[in-house]
């Protein structure tokens, strides 16, 4: 297991766990960052990631990367 900001762009990933606090996951699960979900890094830009996360993609800081494990 390892973040998310970790991750090879391109590569599909599952994520296994999100930490923090209740309010950062709960706005990581509105985003539609959810265990079991695929989510794949597309572009770092600055630290700071593009996901593609059921077929949406969302930007990310580099922090809330940190809390999302694959």
């Amino acid at each position: 297991m390892m973040p998310l900001i970790l991750a090879e762009p391109g590569e599909e990933q599952i994520i296994k766990k999100i930490g923090g606090s209740p309010e950062v996951r709960k706005h990581l699960e509105d985003l539609g960052f959810n265990v079991g979900g695929n989510v794949s890094v597309v572009n770092t830009l600055g630290g700071n990631l593009i996901v593609k996360i059921k077929e949406s993609r969302v930007a990310v800081s580099e922090e809330l990367a940190r809390k999302i494990m694959i």
